[in-house]
Formats: structure tokens, sequence, C-alpha cells
């Protein structure tokens, strides 16, 4: 059966998958989600340490790429997102329904022909960085009937997007110690001295922090922060989530203070608030 959900229940269902292994230096994992029966509302995106690509199976999503700062939403149906310094704001209507790709920087060159930091803190169109394919993918996901069978074909559709790819392997044309620095801090959650990587690896630390930022487009520091950020939130959105104040120290926060300040920055709201009005967590 292709959706346990029962129509209305009000319950988050997702449901992951790896892809091929030819694409997992590329592509990290996909999610499919069905989301319904909840209050209409503005769902808090968190940043993380991929890039983010999402197509609606249903209608056309409302996103736009700064929770809490006024930026314009606009409508997709298939959106592909860099790495991002703020939460994206998702409006919805009580009910999402779509596959979540979660890409690797290498995956932006291999896939969009592009690095990553083209597309850092923008949303842009499936279709603009893959063409008539991008249009293809969301066509044939919306007529798959099971989940197993639209993650066979992102594996297909992904498969030749690389294999369309011009200019050499992508693993070439992006320097080891950018990925080598960017593997560390994901693996660590942040919890990296950059200065330390960059020694190991010859350079200096601001060498290093230039040559980062123009591939991914965040600095090492930023993407540190967003990625102990990004853990932080997935605890908290947890069936039984820590107390703050246990969830700040898990995270590698100083104290719960320092927490609050981060959620401010990356949500536009307080950790109690962003719960009170963060409508898609259901009722734990």
């Amino acid at each position: 059966m292709d959706d346990p959900t029962a129509a209305g229940a009000r319950k988050p269902v997702g449901i992951g998958a790896r892809p091929a292994p030819a694409l997992r230096r590329y592509v990290d994992g996909y999610v499919g989600f069905d989301l319904r029966g909840f209050p209409a509302g503005v769902h808090c995106g968190p940043p993380s340490g991929m890039l983010t690509a999402v197509i609606s199976l249903s209608d056309t999503m409302q996103m736009g790429a700064g929770l809490g700062d006024g930026s314009p939403a606009a409508r997709f149906g298939g959106v592909a997102g860099g790495l991002m310094r703020r939460s994206v704001a998702v409006h919805h209507d009580g009910r999402q329904h779509g596959v979540q790709i979660a890409l690797t920087p290498l995956g932006a060159r291999a896939i969009y022909g592009m690095p990553a930091g083209e597309l850092a803190e923008r949303l842009v169109p499936l279709e603009d960085v893959l063409g008539a394919l991008g249009t293809e993918l969301v066509d044939r996901l919306r007529a798959a009937t099971t989940w197993p069978a639209r993650f066979g074909t992102l594996d297909a559709l992904l498969l030749r997007a690389v294999e369309r790819g011009t200019g050499g392997d992508p693993v070439n044309r992006m320097r080891p110690e950018v990925a080598e620095t960017w593997r560390r801090l994901v693996a660590a959650r942040g919890r990296v001295q950059v200065g330390e990587v960059a020694a190991e690896l010859g350079w200096s630390r601001r060498y290093l922090a230039d040559r980062f930022r123009g591939e991914l487009g965040l600095s090492p520091k930023t993407f540190a922060r967003v990625l102990r950020f990004a853990h932080a939130h997935s605890l908290a959105t947890a069936r039984s989530p820590l107390p703050w104040a246990d969830l700040a120290t898990a995270s590698g926060y100083a104290d719960q203070a320092h927490l609050v300040r981060d959620w401010r920055e990356f949500t536009g709201l307080s950790p109690t608030a962003w719960r009170r009005s963060e409508v898609l967590l259901g009722d734990g």
C-alpha cells in the first residue's frame, strides 16, 4: 500500500531511502513525505549540511528562502536549494506531499553542473538547474504510485544527469581539501577546529576559508554553526525531546542562552515560540 496514513489522520509520514550505489558520492538520501490533517501554517525547514531539492507530488509548494526576515515566497513544482544560513519558510494548507533529495556539494557539480556556492541561500525552480530533465523528473514522480517506484525514478534520472555532465569527473573540479573539510565538519556536526584542519591539510586558515566559501557559498565557521543548529533542531523534533538546557548541551552549545540566540537567528523565533508555531510537529 502506497500511503500508510489513513485519510485525514494528523500524523506525519516520512519514508527514507538510500540512492543507487553509483550516486552515493553525490546524493546523501531521499525522503518521501506525506503530511496531512494539520492546520494551515508556515513550516520551518531548517538549514543543513546538504543541498536540498524538493518535488511536490500534489500541488505546487509555496516557499521562501528566509524564514522570519520578510523574504518573498514563490511557488514551485520542484525546487533546488543551496546551503542556507536561515530556515526556509514552507507555507502549507495542512497537507504536504512530496519527495526530498539531499545532495552533497559534489552532487551540485555532478548533477546540476555548478558549484554549490552558486545556489547558496537561494531557491530556484528545478528546471532552471536540470533543464528538461527537471520537468521530466516532476512528471514521472507524480505519475508513480508507490514510494519504491518514485525512488527508482529518482535513481534513473539523477544517474542520467550525472552521465550527461561535461568537463570530466566532478571530483577533479572540487579541491580535495575543501571536500575533506566539508566531510569532517558534517561528521562532527560542526565541532571541528577549522584551524587544525587547515594545518593538517597544509593550508592557512584564511586560505581554506576562502576556498571553502568559494565552493560552498558559506564560510567554514558559518557552516559549522548551521550544522550545530541542525543537530539541535533534530533533537527538538524528536518524539520525546530533551529539556532545552539539556538539548543545548547535547548539541554543543555553551549554554541555553547560546542556543536561544542561534535559534532566533536561524528561525526568527525563540525555541518556545517555534515549538508553539510549528504545527507539523504533531502530537508527539
